[in-house]
């Protein structure tokens, strides 16, 4: 009869386990309480070992699973199960204060229950191990963009969405951080600040790793304010035992979601998260931006440049035209900057429309590599013509650096149009971090050597340093228009820099180009700090090629 009885016990236990996600828990008492009662235990519990090492440096996770109240903690007995990938699982089974001995019957069931149980706390461990593998980031212990698409539908069946900001989150010059500290300790930096995220956005909030230093953040919207003060700049302890900290801060593109899209989507919360992110990228004075309206016109617009870009590029609708550089000297022009003007269905679009988009990916590097070849067609029909040909400055994207065939592609257009290296000039701007800084003097050595003009373009914006022009190879230095007194003002400070940098150029040798000059005071102040080549709209705009070449005939720029 009490073997019916414990067969039937059995089969409930089984039914009942069945319905448990995670067995390793308490939860797991409800399902054990029949057969413990039956069986005559008080408690049961369980130590898990992850690894063949943690049995070794004998580390467990503790795991009660019943206790009816009265176990005798005294004389437990164990039992050790292991799988084929050498986990651990050691199970104590207490019986009832001032209980008789259980019998060998007792002790035969109590094995064949911890089997059972056994098998249920492994097959939990494995689908536990499996949503992690589906769900989580390993490395930072946050979600991953899978379980962040699926929190964001679940709330939008739940109809509970529009409660919610969701949040791009870029880390701001991280890979500087890596470079300073070393990639552990960066690790434990990018962690430390992540999991303050997650402790602000609180129980309700999703933090999830999208890659690399960026993450998505879902939160309730009085958590927002909270989550972007920490943003705009965190103290994170990357070393317990120095106390050494350092400030970290992330670009936020933010997304207060709200009832305005009839249906929501994952992706429709994801698209205008970036598309806030990448406004803030472009933004100086602050580093989050919130999505409105006018930004996903403003992508919309993005989004048609790219799919027209391949279309105009076969079909050359982009021209160049070029800027004269004038000596102060001569009055003549002495070189030429070309500058891209695109000439779609009859309208010329403004460089400022389709460049910056372009920039955002390596389709600027096309751009540049068309501007160069039908630069260099120009100068070789201007040679066989027998014009006056100049020098002419082409731009090259910051993008070009991380490509380590770049000389070889600027050389290889040069030399199959059969122009003389010396006809050509190319204009990079200033960098911003050491790697991009070891590319730029790789690429510009090289180009050294084969004899072809470099220079810096737009000095003076931004953060220059004496190092840009201390340890790399230029041949040229543009002064850019801010380092320029403004018409009418008496700026000292300015005149000042404005002749030391000018002086410091040629002292070592770098030939010095002021662009942006717009009134005769300008360009007789350059002249008189011996700046001898100007480039700007008191001298000519830039000018389609046909205008152009009628300058080179011995034009005359001189001015009353």
């Amino acid at each position: 009869m009490r073997e019916n009885s414990f067969r039937r016990i059995i089969q409930n236990f089984i039914i009942n386990m069945e319905n448990i996600q995670n067995t390793l828990t308490p939860d797991a008492c409800g399902p054990l309480t029949e057969p413990c009662v039956f069986l005559r235990i008080g408690k049961v519990c369980a130590d898990f070992y992850e690894s063949p090492r943690a049995v070794e440096t004998n580390r467990f996770e503790h795991y009660p699973m019943y206790d009816c109240g009265e176990a005798d903690e005294s004389s437990p007995i164990t039992s050790v199960k292991e799988t084929r990938v050498g986990t651990r699982i050691v199970y104590s089974v207490y019986p009832i204060i001032e209980e008789e001995p259980w019998t060998d019957e007792e002790l035969d069931r109590i094995d064949v229950l911890l089997k059972m149980l056994f098998v249920f706390n492994g097959r939990s461990r494995l689908m536990m191990a499996n949503y992690r593998l589906t769900f989580y980031d390993p490395d930072m212990g946050v979600y991953n963009l899978k379980f962040f698409f699926k929190s964001i539908a679940e709330l939008i069946g739940k109809r509970e969405i529009t409660q919610y900001t969701a949040m791009y989150i870029n880390l701001k010059h991280f890979s500087a951080v890596n470079l300073q500290l070393g990639r552990k300790n960066g690790n434990t930096v990018m962690k430390g600040f992540i999991m303050r995220i997650a402790e602000l956005a609180g129980e309700d909030g999703i933090v999830a790793r999208i890659g690399g230093d960026n993450f998505a953040v879902l939160c309730r919207q009085d958590k927002t304010e909270d989550i972007m003060d920490a943003l705009s700049g965190t103290a994170v302890t990357y070393d317990e035992n120095t106390g050494d900290r350092i400030l970290i801060s992330a670009y936020a593109g933010v997304y207060v979601i709200d009832g305005e899209i009839p249906v929501h989507t994952p992706e429709h919360i994801m698209d205008r998260m970036s598309i806030a992110l990448a406004a803030a990228k472009a933004r100086t004075q602050h580093d989050y931006a919130f999505f409105n309206a006018e930004m996903l016109e403003k992508n919309k617009h993005q989004l048609m440049i790219s799919s027209l870009f391949p279309i105009a590029l076969e079909k050359e609708e982009f021209l160049v035209y070029y800027q004269p550089k004038v000596s102060t000297d001569t009055y003549r022009i002495v070189g030429a900057e070309a500058l891209c003007r695109w000439n779609h269905e009859g309208r010329l679009v403004s460089p400022a429309e389709f460049i910056p988009i372009l920039e955002r990916g390596m389709d600027i590097c096309k751009l540049d590599f068309y501007m160069l070849d039908h630069v260099c067609r120009d100068i070789r029909r201007w040679l066989d013509e027998g014009k006056n040909a100049v020098k002419v400055s082409v731009n090259l994207s910051r993008r070009h650096l991380s490509d380590m065939d770049l000389l070889r592609h600027i050389v290889e257009i040069i030399d199959r149009n059969e122009v003389p290296h010396d006809y050509i000039e190319i204009e990079l701007t200033e960098t911003t971090t050491d790697v991009e800084f070891k590319d730029l003097r790789r690429v510009l050595s090289g180009l050294q050597e084969t004899g072809i003009s470099t220079s810096v373009d737009d000095f003076g914006v931004g953060y220059s340093s004496l190092t840009l022009i201390k340890d790399l190879p230029w041949d040229v230095l543009k002064i850019d228009r801010s380092l320029l007194p403004e018409e009418g003002s008496s700026d000292r400070k300015k005149e000042s820099l404005l002749k030391y940098v000018i002086g410091m150029s040629s002292d070592i040798g770098l030939e010095c180009v002021a662009e942006g000059v717009e009134t005769k005071e300008q360009e007789q102040l350059l002249k008189t700090t011996s700046c001898s080549i100007i480039q700007g709209f008191y001298f000519d705009r830039p000018l389609p090629v046909t205008e152009f070449e009628t300058r080179l005939d011995n034009y005359d720029y001189k001015k009353d």
